[in-house]
């Protein structure tokens, strides 16, 4: 592998709206991507309020860390608005009007027929180390600096005025700047098993990773994302390089995995239904639809969607469903028997190939000693066999919801894969 440097960055959200939630900071967020692509680490990012000791620390600590600052805010034209003023003192240089930015806002404002004002002209003085950086679609220049350094760039906080410049004037002069490694990530998707429990059948692969390939594991409810991240000078190398790992990889955890990159296991569900030519219908008590919600996002679901049944109250699981009176009264509607009679009468309902059933105690109330809150049983049904499992949730109602989905589509996933937990 080539060396190289790693170049990182910091970003800073500047704003008490930010710190009070009033907005919430989408732009740090999209900034991290952008940078991401170009292969800049980006090390840290910071909300700071309205206040010039907060900002002033705060560039002052981005500076020890960080190789790029990139900032996002306070570059009104009104006494609360600090970036500015605040950039200048830290450079320590004045803050003079700038003709050309003068002109741009006067023109700003003539197209949309309005009055330039003199707080609007305030908006061309700018830090006299800085390099004017033109905003074409507000008012409030972009300010360029490269000092003690370190490379710094001052945007706006409107998101399109942000994404604006930083596309057209900030990712290319990084690019022309530093020498970028490339980068390239791959995703593997994985349900079933918890962080932890996946980490330890790993760890041996994880331990001999070259240095130049990262893992990371990104949790998240019912699944665990492994994010492998290479970093070299050639992409299609770092491609076979990271194939190879899955490779080694594959055989520990197959089971588990579902799918890569950005695929979603709602749309790895339907891609299995089709590879395979079955369909399914749903019986959902407890998850009360949320199941078939997720199926049906998918574009082209219907060719493999049959339909679905919510029979939430013990009638409808008995008149509509067939689910046997004496079972429903001996071993109540939250119980592996009474799951098992859902997901087989409803795939005969259907006419489908697979049916798959929920039932449980989602909260916050309605739990016992012997069935708690966050009980629940599921089901799916095929033709020469069905599959059970029972579920231990939380106290949380719509966490139980979401989570007993992901439960039933990797039930659905292991019948199709013929695999086994």
């Amino acid at each position: 592998m080539t060396n190289y440097k790693e170049v990182k960055a910091e970003i800073l959200a500047i704003g008490d709206e930010l710190l009070y939630g009033q907005i919430m900071d989408t732009n740090s967020h999209w900034i991290s991507q952008e940078l991401d692509k170009i292969g800049v680490r980006v090390v840290r990012r910071t909300t700071v309020g309205d206040n010039r000791e907060s900002i002033l620390s705060a560039f002052e600590s981005a500076e020890k860390r960080a190789d790029i600052i990139l900032m996002t805010g306070g570059l009104g034209p009104t006494n609360d608005d600090l970036t500015k003023p605040l950039l200048a003192e830290y450079f320590n240089c004045e803050i003079k009007l700038v003709p050309e930015a003068l002109e741009a806002v006067r023109i700003f404002f003539e197209r949309r027929g309005r009055e330039l004002t003199h707080l609007n002209k305030l908006q061309a003085h700018l830090p006299t180390k800085c390099t004017y950086i033109p905003n074409e679609l507000g008012t409030a220049p972009g300010m360029w600096f490269h000092e003690k350094g370190k490379i710094w760039m001052s945007m706006p906080g409107v998101p399109h005025e942000m994404k604006k410049l930083m596309t057209d004037q900030v990712i290319p002069r990084l690019k022309e700047i530093f020498p970028l490694p490339h980068i390239y990530h791959k995703v593997i998707k994985t349900v079933g098993i918890g962080e932890s429990w996946l980490a330890d059948l790993i760890k041996d692969w994880e331990a001999n990773l070259p240095p130049h390939i990262r893992l990371a594991y990104l949790p998240s409810l019912g699944q665990v994302r492994l994010r492998l991240t290479a970093f070299g000078s050639n992409t299609k190398e770092l491609e076979q390089e990271v194939e190879q790992e899955l490779k080694k990889l594959n055989p520990l955890i197959d089971k588990y995995i579902y799918g890569y990159n950005q695929e979603t296991l709602e749309e790895a569900i339907g891609r299995l239904l089709k590879l395979h030519g079955k369909n399914v219908a749903f019986a959902e008590s407890c998850s009360g639809g949320y199941i078939s919600h997720l199926v049906t996002t998918v574009p082209g679901s219907s060719d493999y969607f049959q339909g679905a049944i919510i029979p939430y109250h013990n009638e409808f699981k008995n008149n509509i469903l067939g689910v046997e009176n004496d079972v429903l009264k001996k071993f109540g509607a939250v119980s592996e028997e009474t799951v098992i009679q859902m997901a087989e009468n409803v795939r005969k309902l259907f006419r489908s190939d697979i049916g798959l059933s929920s039932s449980g105690i989602a909260g916050p109330s309605g739990g016992t000693d012997e069935k708690p809150v966050g009980t629940v049983w599921i089901a799916c049904a095929m033709e020469k066999k069905t599959l059970t499992k029972k579920l231990l949730l939380t106290q949380d109602r719509m966490l139980n919801i979401q989570l007993t989905a992901v439960a039933v589509l990797n039930l659905l996933r292991l019948c199709l894969e013929e695999k086994t937990e």
